[in-house]
């Protein structure tokens, strides 16, 4: 899982898949970090994807690298409100604490994944590496 970690840090923007009723939906989005384990998102209360995760929390997230390798992971949002997190991801990515500005502005939303499945996989010939969590 390690080696997934370090890909999702490496290159953490990509396509980001919800459900909305019976129709996928995918919107441009951003791995924020790892902590215990568990790979954490955000987002806004206000926004389509916050509404699609809570009704049905199935989602994917796929990233590739500039030399065409890529990641997808898969599993099932849980919300969280654990401040010390939000404070972090605040303190590393400027654009979101341009967007909320402190850990407890009500709309901001934390998640991480569980239940989840990573696979890894380049144009090598090499079999997908496959990681559960």
């Amino acid at each position: 899982m390690k080696e997934a970690i370090k890909f999702l840090q490496e290159n953490p923007i990509g396509c980001f898949a919800t459900v909305d009723g019976d129709k996928p939906r995918v919107r441009p989005f951003q791995f924020m970090l790892e902590d215990g384990g568990r790979l954490y998102f955000c987002t806004g209360s206000t926004k389509d994807v916050s509404t699609q995760l809570k009704a049905n929390s199935n989602l994917e997230f796929c990233s590739t690298s500039p030399a065409f390798a890529w990641i997808r992971v898969s599993g099932q949002a849980v919300f969280s409100d654990d401040a010390a997190i939000k404070a972090r991801i605040l303190t590393e990515n400027e654009l979101v604490k341009s967007i909320y500005q402190t850990p407890d502005n009500p709309v901001f939303e934390l998640f991480y994944l569980a239940h989840g499945e990573v696979v890894m996989a380049d144009f090598s010939g090499q079999p997908p590496k496959k990681f559960t969590f």
